[in-house]
């Protein structure tokens, strides 16, 4: 997809820690690293897991060829003898996590990378660049979507966020129960989807709505959707069911108070036969404005700005810290940081989920070194929420691709249903369940 290498998409400090463990010989000290955000946004009752699949693609092109060796030595960033270490770099390690699509609490270990300590820092940045933004989109999708109810929802937020990015966001709303997206790059690389017809521009470049109308159809056919607001949409509405006949595919709205718009549109379709003629509405819309349409006579949403933003919050502070590490005696250790408001819990973690009437009550996190966790037994009725990503530097490859999308996209309304209620309340409070952390 890029002609770059996913390996220099990461902060400086990442490859001048190695530097210097590498010389004083920690580099290849075993490390256990994990991902987990201390707070969801205000107000948010949880998140969703998103990005792991764009992690493990980016895993198999993790290298620097000769061109980003030499610029590495040409910013004197690391040594020679480091630059001779990466010219063969193969991330040898595991990482296990909550799968895409997962709920996620303040506190879940969302991913556990673990290997040495050299090969476990350089993918820090990357690992949270990929997680917080994708899982922000996702959660703010999820939102959207309950807020919809049955009507789908569509990604139109490329234009407003980074070309990249564009194409992240498209594959992470689709994982938080989006139907399709707008961008082909997206659809392409991930056999999404893809939606869209025409533009106000169409209508201005032609003499007469009419015309612009007749182009369209004669081109994409009568079950295309026409966008009938860029002049008088009443006279649009009439006028594309004369060009098209009551087969008419469907119209779209895309300003003004578009519950009254829908519903006069509606009654004006219905009146002129038009009955399976849908209605689809754009514009600046949220979960809030979602939620205010539920009554509206709306088949389905385009989502642009706010869900390429996260709804408010882009990033779900995800972190990456260093958990437990292997002694100069070679023996696993937990470690902790210890700093005000950023203390962490040592050592790696176990992570279920409890339930009771077939609704979660709580997230349990076990803490503890490798030898407590493997003695450790939980409940019978409790969920195990991590899974295996990649096994010694093998990927599992059911976890990438067009049907890992598609089975998150359906495992999110699943997990998402077996929360309770308030979970899809778009009021703001605290997160639905409690997370309960354990150390053995």
């Amino acid at each position: 997809m890029v002609d770059y290498s996913p390996a220099l998409m990461t902060d400086m400090y990442e490859y001048t820690m190695l530097d210097a463990c590498l010389k004083d010989g920690t580099a290849n000290r075993k490390c256990v690293f994990e991902v987990f955000t201390r707070h969801l946004p205000e107000g948010r009752r949880y998140g969703v897991v998103a990005g792991t699949g764009r992690i493990l693609d980016a895993l198999e092109h993790f290298h620097l060829d000769d061109n980003d060796l030499k610029f590495l030595a040409d910013r004197h960033v690391v040594s020679k003898e480091t630059l001779a270490w990466l010219e063969n770099f193969h991330f040898s390690g595991s990482i296990k996590g909550y799968r895409e699509g997962e709920m996620f609490f303040p506190n879940s270990p969302i991913l556990q990378v673990e290997g040495t300590f050299g090969e476990c820092t350089l993918l820090e940045t990357l690992i949270l660049s990929v997680l917080n933004y994708d899982s922000a989109v996702a959660s703010a999708a999820s939102r959207m979507v309950s807020a919809a109810k049955d009507r789908p929802c569509m990604d139109m937020g490329g234009r407003r966020t980074n070309e990249w990015s564009a194409v992240a966001a498209a594959r992470a709303a689709v994982v938080g129960g989006f139907k399709g997206t707008a961008n082909l790059l997206a659809a392409q690389l991930y056999g999404l989807k893809a939606i869209g017809t025409a533009a106000h521009c169409f209508t201005l470049v032609h003499d007469s709505e009419r015309q612009a109308f007749e182009s369209q159809i004669a081109a994409l056919g009568k079950n295309t959707t026409l966008l009938v607001d860029t002049y008088n949409i009443e006279e649009a509405v009439k006028t594309a069911v004369e060009v098209a006949g009551p087969e008419l595919g469907g119209v779209r709205i895309d300003s003004g108070d578009l519950a009254a718009m829908a519903q006069r549109v509606r009654n004006q379709l219905d009146a002129l036969g038009a009955t399976n003629t849908t209605i689809t509405v754009t514009n600046d819309l949220d979960e809030y404005a979602l939620a205010a349409l539920q009554t509206a006579p709306v088949d389905s949403y385009g989502v642009g700005t706010m869900l390429v933003t996260g709804s408010g919050a882009p990033t779900c502070a995800m972190v990456y810290k260093l958990t437990e590490r292997e002694g100069a005696d070679g023996v696993m250790t937990p470690v902790a940081k210890k700093s005000k408001d950023k203390a962490t819990v040592p050592g790696r973690k176990l992570a279920y989920r409890s339930y009771e009437y077939n609704l979660a009550e709580a997230e349990h996190v076990i803490s503890g070194s490798e030898d407590k966790l493997a003695a450790f037994t939980p409940q019978s009725d409790w969920k195990d929420l991590l899974v295996d990503f990649v096994d010694h530097g093998t990927i599992d490859p059911q976890w990438q691709g067009h049907d890992a999308i598609m089975a998150a996209h359906d495992y999110r309304a699943k997990a998402l249903a077996e929360l309770p209620i308030t979970a899809q309340s778009l009021m703001k409070g605290e997160p639905v369940i409690d997370t309960i952390t354990t150390v053995l």
